[in-house]
């Protein structure tokens, strides 16, 4: 487990993982991801491995799979990649 002082806002968990923060927010929305940790003041955080995730899903969609394909990998348990 992440410690608060290893999590990112989602800025800067986006900066890290080399996508834009509305991005980020896509891949929230549509189940791609969820945040490492929610603050008491509701900021979604992120972690080391969910930033990896991040970049995996980059990494899936830019060689040529959809976003819903890359989500379906990830229900059928495919997500430890």
């Amino acid at each position: 487990m992440s410690t608060k002082e290893d999590l990112l806002s989602i800025g800067a968990a986006a900066k890290e993982a080399g996508i834009s923060g509305q991005s980020l927010q896509y891949y929230l929305m549509v189940g791609l991801l969820k945040p490492t940790s929610v603050s008491d003041s509701k900021r979604r955080l992120f972690g080391k491995k969910a930033v990896e995730r991040i970049k995996l899903i980059k990494k899936l969609n830019e060689s040529g799979y959809p976003l819903r394909a890359i989500r379906e990998l990830f229900l059928e348990g495919n997500d430890k990649l």
